[in-house]
């Protein structure tokens, strides 16, 4: 068996993202993309806030083996459903694991922030729809 995207349980999702990342959790206000694996524990989170119409953020927490399934999903959602230029990606620059993923998953990186996380710089990454490898094959 595989594991599955769900967008089932909302609050579940956020606060489990929220905690993996030293975030608070608000009520409504981001969208989140869990995927789940055969024991129903949360692999991976995507979470999506600040839309403007334009662009929007992602976040991203994950905690084992991700699917293409999920990636092609978690791109989905802002690009095809809606309809945004630039999904936009904070990563502080201690989190070198996070930049080396998110630049290897095709992320771009915009500007650098001097002194703009507690503990460094803050890198600005985005992706444009015609950038997301993810959307070039279809769902099974």
């Amino acid at each position: 068996m595989a594991n599955k995207v769900s967008l089932e349980n909302q609050e579940l999702l956020g606060k489990w993202i929220c905690a993996k990342t030293n975030a608070d959790y608000i009520e409504q206000e981001e969208q989140y993309i869990g995927l789940i694996d055969d024991d129903n524990n949360i692999v991976a989170v995507a979470a999506f806030s600040d839309y403007n119409g334009a662009s929007i953020r992602m976040h991203v927490a994950i905690d084992g083996r991700i699917t293409r399934e999920w990636l092609r999903f978690c791109y989905y959602y802002p690009f095809e459903q809606l309809k945004v230029n630039k999904v936009i990606g904070l990563v502080n620059s201690n989190n070198k694991e996070a930049l080396r993923f998110d630049l290897h998953m095709g992320w771009v990186q915009e500007a650098i922030i001097k002194d703009a996380a507690p503990d460094g710089d803050m890198y600005i990454l985005s992706m444009t729809k015609e950038q997301c490898r993810f959307l070039r094959t279809k769902f099974k």
